[in-house]
C-alpha cells in the first residue's frame, strides 16, 4: 500500500510540475516576445544609425574628392594659360618661324584640299596692318 501511495504521491506531484511549467511558459512566453521585440527594435535602431553614418562619411568623401579635383583643374589650366602665353610671346614678330610651320603643315596633308588666298596668282602667307 506504501508503494501504491508513493507512485500516486509522484505521479501527482509529476503533474503538478507539468502543470506549473505550463503554466510558467503561458505567463514568461508574452513578456519574453515583448522583450525580444525590444531587443530587435534595438539592433534596427543601431543599423539605421550606422547606415546614416556612413552615408554621411561617403557624401563628405565626395565633397572633398570634388573640391581636390577642382583645385587640380585649376591648377591645370593655370599651366595651360602660362604655356600658351610663352608660346604666344615666343611667335610674336617671328614671321619666318610661322610660315615655316605653316608649309610644313601642308606637307603632312595628304588628301585634302586646302584653299590658300591668293593675289595675282601668288598665295598671301602675312597679313598687312
Amino acid at each position: 500500500m506504501n508503494d501504491f501511495k508513493f507512485l500516486i504521491r509522484a505521479g501527482l506531484f509529476t503533474l503538478a510540475m507539468f502543470v506549473l511549467c505550463i503554466g510558467g511558459c503561458m505567463y514568461g512566453m508574452p513578456i519574453y516576445d515583448v522583450y525580444e521585440q525590444g531587443l530587435r527594435g534595438e539592433a534596427e535602431l543601431a543599423k539605421a544609425n550606422y547606415s546614416k553614418q556612413v552615408a554621411v562619411q561617403e557624401a563628405h568623401a565626395k565633397m572633398e574628392s570634388a573640391k581636390l579635383l577642382a583645385d587640380a583643374e585649376v591648377i591645370r589650366a593655370e599651366g595651360v594659360a602660362k604655356a600658351n602665353k610663352i608660346i604666344g610671346d615666343s611667335l610674336n614678330n617671328n614671321e619666318a618661324y610661322l610660315r615655316y610651320l605653316y608649309i610644313n603643315n601642308l606637307e603632312h596633308t595628304q588628301n585634302q584640299i586646302i584653299y590658300v588666298p591668293t593675289e595675282a596668282n601668288l598665295p598671301i602667307l602675312e597679313r598687312r596692318k
